[in-house]
């Protein structure tokens, strides 16, 4: 399995789609997950520190693991199947541990919020991943309020994938084509105006 962090969410001014980006702790490969508005909202306040007015799901889930005495180990993202992302959250109650199966915009939310480690399998690091070829993602987007029209064109272009297969990759065209939509012009810019 391979840990990441989440490098940025970003937003499409011109489709509006949103997208996490997972950067590899020890590699260059990323990993980017479509995912809906609320629960990129929901990640981004946290990753900047922001205190919603009122609790979101995301904060009574961790509120309700520490008082019943349970930790949240890790998330994995566990599978790809025609295009779609799934993802496991491995909490620890006692001597038992329970796997609860998710959606990963959901367990990123919540993992962000444990401090816990957000991993993800090989093969689906090797049939999605992308290299950036030494560029790094600007991780200045978090702004809920902010869309940021850039491009990631660079992640369409896969270092050599291992063990993928043609079909895994005929799935995600479509998933390559909203990243190919986005605009390169503005990438890795600080935009203060948003």
């Amino acid at each position: 399995m391979i840990e990441t962090t989440v490098e940025s969410i970003r937003v499409s001014l011109v489709t509006q789609n949103r997208v996490v980006i997972l950067r590899e702790v020890e590699g260059n490969r990323h990993l980017p997950i479509w995912i809906g508005a609320y629960e990129a909202e929901a990640i981004a306040l946290e990753l900047q520190g922001i205190a919603p007015t009122r609790p979101l799901p995301y904060d009574i889930i961790r509120v309700m693991l520490t008082e019943l005495g349970a930790s949240l180990d890790q998330i994995i993202i566990s599978d790809l199947n025609e295009a779609v992302f799934y993802a496991r959250i491995i909490i620890s109650i006692g001597d038992r541990t329970v796997e609860i199966d998710s959606r990963p915009s959901d367990a990123i939310a919540i993992a962000v919020r444990t401090n816990s480690r957000i991993m993800v399998e090989e093969s689906v690091m090797d049939n999605a991943g992308v290299s950036l070829d030494g560029d790094e993602l600007d991780p200045t987007s978090l702004d809920p309020g902010h869309d940021d029209d850039i491009s990631l064109a660079d992640l369409t272009e896969s270092a050599s994938r291992s063990g993928g297969s043609s079909t895994a990759s005929d799935e995600l065209g479509i998933f390559r084509d909203f990243i190919n939509s986005l605009d390169l012009e503005d990438f890795g810019k600080d935009n203060k105006n948003g």
